[in-house]
């Protein structure tokens, strides 16, 4: 709803954030190890984290209470998201595997298995029918949601890629690398559409403003930068 910030941290706690204030609002403390990441439903009256204790959960903002954790994963779970337009998630776990879950019911739906390495992150395109996902190989995989197959591979490596975001076209997929730099590639036959030497150091974070023109990136020298 546009009020609050939500954050995952190392102590294990996923807090929610009052823009007017400043303040912290609300506090969960369910998770037993580090809180790698968090996602908003459309709505704003869910919150998923994903943490190193092996598990996701739904948080329910209203209620100020954990709805569903979601387990299955024999190791990290390093993303969550929400599938759009839809009673699902995803997740991308360090044991190598990217699942889709039931949000009504915390079962797996699906589990995609073809990455050697741990999986770092993952994004749906706009229309929910596609997941990219990505690994401490430099690999990034795009599956098809419906035939719960592979589509396609892409090596961005040597270096780890970790985070992706998929443009409003769903014809894009911008990769972020340990080495610094930002690859984006296309969704239709993995080709390379442009490669940046974006940060100093590892490049942790990225996102496409909702009109795709622009490409926001975060990095470990603690530096934003918005390329166009």
């Amino acid at each position: 709803k546009g009020l609050h910030l939500a954050s995952g941290s190392g102590d294990a706690t996923v807090k929610l954030w009052d823009f007017q204030s400043g303040t912290c609002a609300l506090t969960f403390k369910e998770h037993t190890h580090a809180v790698w990441s968090v996602a908003f439903h459309l709505h704003g009256d869910l919150l998923l984290s994903a943490s190193l204790d092996h598990s996701a959960r739904m948080w329910d903002i209203v209620s100020q209470r954990c709805r569903t954790t979601f387990r299955g994963h024999v190791d990290s779970v390093n993303e969550v998201v929400w599938q759009p337009y839809a009673a699902a998630l995803a997740t991308a776990s360090s044991d190598k595997t990217v699942s889709v879950w039931d949000a009504r019911t915390g079962l797996c739906a699906q589990t995609y298995y073809g990455h050697y390495n741990s999986c770092n992150g993952l994004a749906f395109n706009l229309r929910g029918d596609t997941i990219a996902s990505c690994d401490a190989d430099g690999v990034v995989k795009v599956w098809d949601v419906r035939m719960v197959a592979e589509r396609l591979s892409i090596d961005v490596g040597p270096h780890p890629v970790s985070a992706l975001a998929i443009d409003r076209s769903g014809e894009l997929v911008a990769c972020a690398s340990d080495d610094g730099r930002v690859r984006v590639h296309s969704l239709t036959d993995g080709s390379e559409q442009a490669n940046m030497l974006a940060h100093d150091d590892a490049v942790q974070s990225l996102a496409w403003d909702p009109n795709g023109k622009f490409l926001l990136t975060g990095g470990s020298d603690k530096s934003f930068r918005l390329f166009g």
